[in-house]
């Protein structure tokens, strides 16, 4: 990532002129073959179309090596309306080197492989040589081919390249990606919705932006009728659950215009059909369509922030390097999802943080909890662990992460509380709306190699161009990263423009502080006796905090055989966490709030674990705790 600045030129006001300019000066940039975008002599650069959003340009590019495409080469060039270049971002580290084009197993063996990955497959997309370029590992040529049929969790359209010399394969992709007319929804009551007359009959289709439909999923038919009236209210009748969809994609559609100056669901003025009827408790896009399926009560689970999660997939994919990567894709979806629930603001679904709180899909409430994660049994906190984790689990800390921006440690508008994984000190948030503009525009710079660090550079970078004469906002994006244990990055620009910067929010040491944490491994015995985990507070000359909090990151592979207990400087046990055999989940990443007020904060306090249960092993990887 680098910025450049200089003095600003006067700018067209034109959007299409301004696009035009960017264009032409992020052409000149590439021309230039500056170092950052690891140029060799056999590349060549494709621009994409231009993507506007509040006064800033993103210029995406797609690169080839010898004619065939370069997956990992793609790069985004920013610029003001001046076309003045803001920042770049670029997928590749290194440069593609010298490769040999000529491929040693036929297409059709390839083909073959990528069908074996799937247990039934219905459709196969061509199949085409590219270089396939991974961060930091050296280019392949591959065979690329996409099937579409089932695995064993279900549907599936996943594209797999293939090592054109060895026939191994090299990498997998899913593409499905999970969970005025009058209208009566069973989640959102009666609802105006903006329908198409055709002859004497009524579609259930946006009359100004067709692509956006709801069907049935048995034949994939759009909903028709002769009055313009839909749904009945019932959760179990698949009109009302269009209803209940399209009338959220109508308002997300709404809220990218208003808020973030995008045009439809996928950039181009439309989305997706939805198609109500899935036999299953989710939900999912696949880059062709929505698909809503029921709770566990049969009632389907068309909510604003379920609904707005699955079209958010498609505008994650349709911004520049396509379906975001390494655990991050859930979180981004989610984003988007509450941000369109804030937008529509309906009292039948009144805005929060949670997700599919009102669909409540297995009966057991949200699911997922974007203040506290934890409460779903997803960790609050970043670790290196998080992004191979299971894709819905490593939404936590970047769910946290956007609230803490958004809402801050202690919202005054009715929201619950945040509490830290690492630092101190309160977190004031910015709002939604500023909360997703700055989300969207890291997007924007979005690479086919996005990750939770990725995301940081990104979003301090937008937040930076977007707020040019203040680094307030610049400063929460920072400390809501901190706040969830997301590290600094060399890439990570610095805010010296407007505002004051606030104190570090970096874990001060323990000596001479209320707050410490102690990183050295400590092993767990499996079946054994407790072990234990120290950290010093001095120089807190007070008592302990009502809301102290105790955040804990312990690695085991069944995390029901742990009991996790703090213990005060005087010998009081605080229970943190009961064994149990029924939670085979791995690890503990989670943090506690206890009131200590009855402690005095000074002494040596102990992080105690024992697993009470044979065949699990695990050690203490961390622990924080703030008194």
């Amino acid at each position: 990532m680098v910025a450049a600045t200089g003095p600003a030129a006067a700018a067209p006001q034109d959007p299409s002129a301004v696009a035009a300019l960017a264009a032409d000066k992020a052409d000149a940039l590439v021309a230039s073959r500056p170092a950052i975008l690891h140029a060799g002599a056999n590349e060549t650069f494709q621009q994409q179309k231009v993507i506007q959003s509040s006064g800033l340009n993103y210029v995406p590019y797609k690169r080839t090596y010898k004619g065939l495409p370069v997956e990992g080469g793609d790069f985004v060039v920013v610029t003001d309306a001046a076309g003045q270049t803001k920042a770049t971002s670029v997928a590749q580290s290194a440069p593609v080197g010298e490769l040999s084009t000529v491929a040693k197993i036929a297409d059709s063996a390839a083909a073959a492989t990528a069908k074996a990955q799937l247990k039934t497959v219905t459709s196969t997309e061509a199949t085409k040589l590219v270089v396939l370029a991974e961060e930091g590992k050296a280019a392949t040529l591959a065979w690329q081919t996409t099937v579409a049929g089932t695995n064993a969790e279900g549907p599936s359209r996943l594209t797999v390249d293939v090592d054109a010399t060895s026939g191994k394969v090299l990498r997998t992709t899913e593409r499905v990606i999970d969970v005025t007319g009058t209208g009566t929804g069973w989640i959102n009551g009666s609802v105006s919705i903006d329908t198409t007359q055709s002859g004497s009959s009524y579609l259930l289709q946006d009359p100004s932006h067709t692509t956006i439909r709801c069907q049935n999923a048995s034949g994939n038919t759009t909903f028709s009728g002769p009055d313009n009236v839909w749904g009945n209210g019932s959760g179990t009748d698949r009109e009302t659950g269009c209803v209940d969809a399209f009338y959220v994609a109508q308002k997300q559609y709404a809220m990218l215009s208003s808020w973030l100056g995008r045009n439809g669901q996928n950039g181009s003025g439309g989305a997706w059909p939805i198609r109500v009827g899935l036999n299953d408790q989710n939900a999912y896009y696949d880059g062709t369509q929505v698909q809503i399926g029921k709770n566990t009560a049969g009632q389907w689970i068309a909510s604003a922030d379920v609904v707005g999660h699955e079209l958010g997939h498609g505008i994650d994919d349709t911004t520049p390097g396509g379906i975001s990567r390494s655990g991050t894709q859930e979180f981004v979806a989610d984003t988007i999802g509450a941000a369109t629930e804030w937008f529509i603001n309906n009292p039948n679904d009144a805005p929060d943080y949670q997700v599919g709180e009102e669909v409540n899909l297995v009966g057991s409430g949200p699911i997922r909890y974007m203040y506290n994660p934890s409460l779903a049994g997803d960790s609050n906190c970043y670790s290196s662990s998080t992004p191979g984790s299971e894709v819905h689990a490593a939404a936590g800390p970047g769910n946290h992460w956007f609230y803490l921006m958004a809402e801050g440690t202690n919202p005054t508008n009715g929201q619950p509380t945040s509490t830290r994984c690492s630092g101190s000190g309160a977190i004031t948030g910015l709002g939604i709306q500023n909360a997703m503009k700055i989300m969207y525009n890291a997007m924007l710079m979005k690479t086919s190699t996005s990750s939770y660090l990725k995301y940081r550079t990104w979003t301090l970078t937008a937040a930076k161009n977007l707020f040019p004469n203040s680094c307030t906002e610049f400063n929460t994006v920072k400390a809501a990263w901190d706040a969830v244990s997301v590290p600094a990055q060399s890439g990570d620009p610095t805010c010296t423009g407007g505002g004051t910067t606030p104190p570090p929010t970096t874990t001060p040491p323990p000596s001479g502080s209320c707050t410490g944490t102690n990183a050295t491994d400590v092993t767990i015995p499996d079946a054994g006796s407790a072990i234990s985990s120290s950290i010093a507070i001095s120089n807190c000359a007070r008592a302990a905090s009502a809301t102290s909090t105790i955040a804990v990151n312990i690695v085991h592979t069944y995390r029901g055989d742990l009991r996790v207990d703090l213990v005060a400087p005087d010998g009081t046990v605080y229970n943190l966490k009961a064994t149990s055999s029924s939670d085979s989940a791995d690890n503990v990443n989670t943090t506690y709030t206890k009131n200590l007020s009855s402690e005095q904060a000074n002494g040596t306090w102990q992080l105690r674990v024992q697993d009470v249960y044979s065949q699990d092993t695990g050690y203490i990887n961390t622990w924080t705790l703030t008194v």
